[in-house]
């Protein structure tokens, strides 16, 4: 929402909570097939870019959810090789994913290409690595690529996907982790975007069931700051079809790229679960 006084304010109703964010200018809007896209320039968080009335990403804070997303599940695999991105339009996962050398192909599979393409004009810094030879952009239907994908044919899967509703909806259901479960090869780890701990322990919740239930014998879910997003904090819930504590913590601690907010010692406490969560989940 956009008001006379250039400020965009997404409103939570839900929870009875808004965000406002003061604006310099719009830089560009339209509707694509499947929503509905607007770029501002904001005062202090820089660029944003808004899907369907909800922030997305910012120049200012992006860095959080784009590291949190990817190295913590890629630290937890011992060798993956093969990474899949569900959504991630805005090319800054795959950025992230890209940075690790172990990591020969990395398919990102966004239904909508316009978003990747509003990124690389608007958050080019996001869309550095799109030219990597190990990178494949998709813009296919991420639940159909898992359905025809073959099994045991990839390491990682993650599902950066906008909130479960409208073209993501189908992606938060058993059916979809049970396919995603089947592509995943022995030591697999699928993480998922899960909303705020604060306003949505009923979805992390049935996050968890859904993805035991499709065969994945651990799940956890790990938490991080997000200021643009409702709450402000953050979750990725991870499922593995073997041990989730495993970390590769001296190769997390001699990482050859630099980050600004992943280290060994916030991939640890990133797991640390607060007493209403394990209250929830018991």
């Amino acid at each position: 929402m956009l008001n006379d006084e250039k400020w965009f304010t997404e409103i939570d109703a839900q929870h009875g909570s808004a965000l406002s964010l003061k604006l310099i200018e719009k830089l560009h809007e339209e509707q694509t097939p499947f929503q509905r896209i607007e770029i501002y320039e904001t005062e202090w968080l820089g660029t944003l870019m808004v899907i369907d009335g909800c922030t997305m990403v910012s120049d200012r804070d992006n860095f959080l959810y784009h590291e949190m997303m990817t190295h913590p599940a890629l630290y937890s695999h011992p060798n993956p090789e093969t990474v899949w991105i569900i959504g991630g339009g805005d090319c800054g996962s795959l950025r992230e994913v890209l940075k690790h050398p172990e990591v020969k192909r990395a398919v990102q599979i966004e239904i909508d290409e316009r978003v990747t393409r509003l990124a690389e004009q608007y958050f080019p810094e996001l869309c550095e690595s799109n030219s990597d030879p190990r990178a494949e952009l998709r813009f296919i239907d991420g639940i159909q690529w898992v359905k025809d994908a073959a099994a045991d044919s990839v390491d990682v899967i993650i599902v950066d996907s906008t909130d479960p509703v409208g073209p993501a909806e189908g992606l938060f259901n058993e059916p979809f982790y049970r396919e995603c479960f089947r592509c995943l090869r022995k030591d697999g780890i699928l993480i998922q975007q899960s909303e705020s701990p604060l306003f949505d322990m009923p979805l992390i919740k049935a996050m968890h069931k859904a993805m035991r239930q499709a065969g994945f014998s651990q799940t956890r879910t790990l938490f991080f700051p997000q200021f643009i997003y409702p709450s402000g904090w953050w979750s990725g819930t991870l499922a593995g079809k073997s041990d989730l504590t495993y970390f590769r913590e001296a190769d997390a601690r001699n990482k050859p790229f630099a980050t600004s907010y992943y280290n060994a010692e916030i991939h640890k406490a990133a797991f640390v679960e607060p007493e209403f969560f394990r209250a929830a989940m018991a």
